[in-house]
Formats: structure tokens, C-alpha cells, sequence
């Protein structure tokens, strides 16, 4: 949840994402990565993020479930390698190699249930791989509130790391440090494989582990550097519960920017974003607010409580709901306003159009200071294609109309309640399209009179 922002590198990159575990905790049939934060599968989250570096190359490692998340890598511009087997982090990384073909620029290893990881962060790292004591790798670390069972570093006052240490293999000395191994490490492509070629596999769980390369550099007598950040950045997703916390700290971070940009918030913990949701100045969100993918709201605008909108844009000084629904396509033109029960699809409502109560406005264009009754839909779909309706500017359509598509009302144009719409209305005209009424005198007394006769006879009480 950054800023747009882009940031320099000291030297072409690479990226290589590992996504080949199983995600077994997960229970489910979707790939892991493939499930959203936000709005967004947590791979685009970090893939986005990774863009705004502008990398030369970003490696997907991946194994169970390829056949789901290769179209969504190849759509971002990444590329896939396969780890048949899965050996370990260390292993994962090495299978980039063949895909980075004789790149020479720097690398760096991360994870597709990390997806929270910034460029802020990235630059950082591959800003440090530069610096004048020319580390051979850079770690990531972070103090997380309990250190659990994380990966262990100990670093001097400079961040020169000493040792690297899973915490299966640790001393209990070892896992009193709060120092943790988030995992993501850079170094330069020549350096990565190199030493990734000479970790083994002599530990707890069999595996190649991918900080060991931090080892096998010290023992070549070269030292590496951690940098720190904080650990929500950081934070792995491996099943449900934790896709659920990474989701609510996001939700947490999002609404505390969308105040501080000028936004009120009557209930903040109730207001739920997308990944992309954006809001203007002196926006008021009421409780119980939820934004899809593609919402932006204009200043001075107001959502009031129980409304739900995606893929829909809102103009200045709006009024939506409460209780409304904007579906994709959907749009307010300045001071428009719809209220309670009133779902919006694919249709504009003009400059200070209204449509207050119990209304359906699908594919259809309202043009500005149009006033919609309560009960109005319009009829857009007969079973096989989908039909338009256009109302004029300054149109009036009576309570309980059906406008059925496609039919244009013309400009000034009044539409009697309960009428049911099948032709074109000429601009300033007025449409009446309903049954006359019929009155009989005294026929409901008789009608009464007879039923309970009847209801009498057969023994029914009332």
C-alpha cells in the first residue's frame, strides 16, 4: 500500500519469487498466492510493489499448482521456473537461474506469501549490496512482538552479521535474540548462485536453506549485512487466520491514509478498501461502508452507512445511500444522488440527477436534474442480450415505473407513476401507460359478505 512512487536501483535487478510450497494450511484448491488482500491475489500485490523498480527480470519459482498462477505471472510480464522437487528455499532460488539466462545484474529472493514487502524496502537493500564495505549479501530483518519459531540473526551495532541460524537448528542463547530472518535476501547474480551451489543440506529438515548462502560467504571470508524493518511489512501467509490478520493490518494502515489525506471516517474499523480505492478530500465514509475494486470518489461527496461499491466512480459532492449498491460501470455525475435500496449498473446518473428510494438502473444513461421515483427500474435484459435505456435531462419518472429497454425519455419528459414503458417519450411530453381504473359501488360489502358466508360454513375460524 504504497505510493506510486518509483525508485532507482544502483544497478539492474532481478527479482525471483519463490511459490512452489504446497500451502496445505490453506485447505483450499486455489494456489496460494492466488488469494486476495484487499482486492488483489498477494502475488500482484508484491509483483505490483517489485514494478515500481523496474526490474530487468521477475522470476516466478513455482511447483504444485502452475497450470493456475502461470497466466496470471505471464499477464504481468514475469516469467515461470519449476522446482520439480521441493528441497528447500536455497533449492527454489537455484532453479531461477537457467530463466536469468547471463544476467549480471544484482538479485533478490523473496516469497509470494510475503506479499506486503515494499519498494521502499528492495531499493534499501540493493542500496546496501553497494555500499563502500561491499556486502556480499543483504538480509532483511525485522523485531517481530514474539519471535516464534523465525530464523535467528546476530549482528553487530553496523548490521555486519555474525551468524545466521534457523531456529530449529538454534541454541536456546540463539532464540533469546529478537533479531529475525524475514528470508529475503539480495545479492549480485554471480554471488547468489555461486554460494546457493555450495549450501548443503545437513540440518534438521534435510533442506537447502536460503540464508545459509549468508554462511558459506563468511567462510570464504566475506561478511554480510542485515537492514531492518518493520514486521508487518514482512508478515507470511500460510493459512486462512493469517490471510485474515495480513488483511486486517493493511485495512488498519489504509484507513489511518485515507484520514490523514482528508477523509472522515465516522467509524473506521467498519470501512473496508481495495487495493486501489481512491477518495478525495473532505470524503465522508459512514459505518459499515465496503469498496470494492475500482471505486473513486470525488471531494465533498458523502457514503452513507451499508452502501457497497465496485468499479464505480462518484463525483463531487455525491450523495449514496444508505443501503445502496453501485456495481461496475456505475456513475455519479456531480451532485447526483442516489438513496436507500437503489443499485446502479453500468448506468451514469447526471449532474444532480436523484434517485432516492427502491430504484434499479442498469444500462442506462439519466441525464442531469432528472428525478428517478421510488420503484423505477429499468427493464435492460430479455433472457438474452442486454438493452439501453436513456432518460433526458430534467425528466420525471412517476413512482413504480418499468422502463423497458431499449426506450429513450425524452429531455423534460414526465412518466406517470406505475407505468410500464415500452416506446420512445418525446421531450416534454407526458406518458401515461397503465390500465384504467374501474370502480364497481358497493361491490366490496357483497364480496365480504359472501366470502364469510362461505368461510362460516366450513368450520373456519378467523
Amino acid at each position: 500500500m504504497s505510493s506510486q512512487a518509483t525508485f532507482a536501483t544502483p544497478r539492474p535487478f532481478a527479482a525471483a519469487i519463490l511459490a512452489a510450497g504446497q500451502g496445505t494450511r490453506m485447505k483450499s484448491s486455489r494456489h496460494k498466492v492466488l488469494h486476495a488482500i484487499a482486492g488483489k491475489p498477494m502475488l500482484g500485490h508484491l509483483m505490483d510493489e517489485l514494478a515500481r523498480l523496474a526490474p530487468a527480470e521477475t522470476i516466478i519459482v513455482l511447483g504444485a499448482g502452475r497450470d493456475d498462477v502461470e497466466p496470471f505471472v505471464l499477464e504481468r510480464g514475469g516469467k515461470i521456473a519449476l522446482q520439480q522437487e521441493q528441497l528447500g528455499t536455497g533449492h527454489a532460488v537455484l532453479q531461477a537461474r537457467d530463466a536469468l539466462g547471463d544476467f549480471d545484474g544484482d538479485v533478490i529472493a523473496c516469497f509470494g506469501d510475503v506479499p506486503m514487502v515494499r519498494a521502499e524496502t528492495v531499493a534499501a537493500m540493493l542500496a546496501r549490496l553497494h555500499g563502500d564495505d561491499d556486502p556480499a549479501c543483504v538480509v532483511l530483518g525485522f523485531r517481530p512482538a514474539d519471535a516464534l519459531a523465525y530464523g535467528r540473526i546476530v549482528a553487530d551495532e553496523d548490521g555486519r552479521i555474525e551468524k545466521m541460524v534457523e531456529y530449529k537448528d538454534a541454541s536456546e542463547t540463539e532464540r533469546a535474540i529478537d533479531l529475525c530472518n524475514s528470508g529475503l535476501i539480495a545479492a549480485r547474480a554471480a554471488d547468489m548462485f555461486a554460494l546457493l551451489g555450495q549450501v548443503g543440506n545437513d540440518n534438521a529438515q534435510g533442506e537447502y536453506y536460503l540464508p545459509d548462502m549468508v554462511m558459506v560467504a563468511q567462510a570464504q571470508g566475506r561478511h554480510s549485512a542485515v537492514i531492518e524493518t518493520e514486521p508487518w511489512e514482512v508478515a507470511g501467509v500460510n493459512s486462512r487466520a493469517e490471510l485474515a490478520g495480513v488483511e486486517r493490518d493493511w485495512q488498519d494502515r489504509r484507513r489511518a491514509r485515507a484520514m490523514a489525506e482528508g477523509a472522515s471516517l465516522i467509524a473506521p474499523e467498519t470501512v473496508w478498501f481495495s487495493y486501489d480505492t481512491q477518495l478525495g478530500r473532505d470524503v465522508t465514509v459512514e459505518p459499515n461502508v465496503r469498496f470494492g475494486p475500482g471505486v473513486s470518489v470525488a471531494d465533498g461527496a458523502t457514503i452513507h452507512a451499508f452502501s457497497h461499491l465496485e468499479g464505480a466512480r462518484v463525483g463531487e459532492g455525491c450523495s449514496v445511500g444508505p443501503y445502496a449498491r453501485l456495481r461496475p460501470g456505475a456513475v455519479m455525475e456531480k451532485g447526483a444522488k442516489v438513496g436507500n435500496f437503489v443499485e446502479m449498473k453500468k448506468a451514469t446518473l447526471g449532474e444532480g440527477a436523484k434517485a432516492n428510494h427502491l430504484t434499479y438502473l442498469g444500462d442506462a444513461s439519466i441525464g442531469a436534474n432528472a428525478n428517478i421515483g421510488a420503484g423505477t427500474i429499468t427493464c435492460n435484459y430479455d433472457g438474452f442480450l442486454k438493452y439501453r435505456t436513456v432518460i433526458g435531462e430534467g425528466a420525471f419518472i412517476g413512482s413504480n415505473s418499468a422502463l423497458v429497454a431499449p426506450v429513450t425519455i425524452g429531455a423534460g419528459a414526465i412518466i406517470g407513476a406505475g407505468s410500464v414503458v415500452t416506446k420512445d417519450v418525446a421531450p416534454d411530453a407526458i406518458a401515461l401507460a397503465r390500465a384504467e381504473q374501474v370502480e364497481k359501488p358497493g361491490r366490496g360489502k357483497r364480496f365480504r359478505e359472501v366470502m364469510a358466508k362461505k368461510k362460516a360454513a366450513k368450520g373456519l375460524s378467523s
